[in-house]
């Protein structure tokens, strides 16, 4: 990345101090910046159409627009930014809300200043930062039961970020091939690229490729993302396992 200059970060979050904090960690490196700071959701998609950043870090609860509205946005927009919400805790409802609307990560509010530093970077180059099988385990947890949730009088969801069930077949699937189709349970499963290359006799770079694949085929941001497209198709139930 040194070449294309340093990653151009975006912190939003409603509480001064914690922005001045995540500033003074990330700040003190020399492939980091910071382009700007929000204080509420829909200042965070305006900067983030104007600044361009690479990442922006998105706390949850704010006033005006929350992270999850705002982080919808942003990836509605075609931005390139990528998303990490910040959250309390790492089975979280609004951690799992904000993988649905298009985050490509989460992290604990009080994530070490090593750990920080090394998520913005990971998702800077377009990884995940969250292991897909926790991804997978926080879907498992919030996915299970949605056929019965209540809804509002609009018709939307009561509780947040919870899956509607689809009535038809996403047509995206069709592009798949057969062998794109069983590495995409395979990510839903949450398993490495080591382990995905282990059970069909591939090679680790055979499997990136795959996975590049059904990344643009579906137009997906990440391997997260494939994770929560699969539970949002109904590719992968829900098992009935507790956590």
């Amino acid at each position: 990345m040194a070449e294309q200059g340093p990653t151009r970060v975006l912190l939003v979050d409603d509480q001064p101090l914690l922005r001045m904090g995540f500033r003074l960690i990330l700040e003190g490196e020399d492939d980091l910046c910071i382009v700007g700071e929000a204080s509420d959701g829909a200042e965070a998609v305006r900067q983030a159409r104007e600044l361009a950043p690479d990442v922006v870090l998105m706390d949850v609860r704010m006033p005006v627009l929350d992270g999850i509205e705002a982080t919808r946005a942003i990836a509605a927009s075609g931005s390139v930014a990528k998303v990490i919400i910040l959250t309390t805790f790492d089975l979280d409802e609004y951690a799992f809300a904000g993988l649905q609307a298009g985050a490509s990560a989460f992290l604990l509010k009080d994530v070490a200043p090593a750990e920080l530093i090394s998520a913005v970077r990971v998702v800077a180059s377009g990884d995940a930062v969250v292991a897909p099988r926790v991804t997978q385990r926080l879907l498992e947890t919030y996915v299970r039961g949605a056929g019965t949730v209540g809804t509002d009088a609009a018709g939307t969801d009561q509780v947040p970020g919870r899956l509607a069930a689809r009535a038809a077949k996403d047509p995206l699937l069709e592009d798949l091939t057969p062998r794109e189709n069983e590495m995409l349970g395979a990510l839903a499963e949450g398993l490495s690229n080591a382990e995905i290359a282990h059970r069909y006799f591939l090679s680790e770079a055979t499997v990136k490729t795959h996975v590049r694949r059904i990344l643009t085929k579906l137009h997906l941001r990440d391997r997260v993302q494939a994770v929560v497209y699969a539970y949002e198709t109904g590719l992968v139930v829900p098992s009935n396992a507790d956590y």
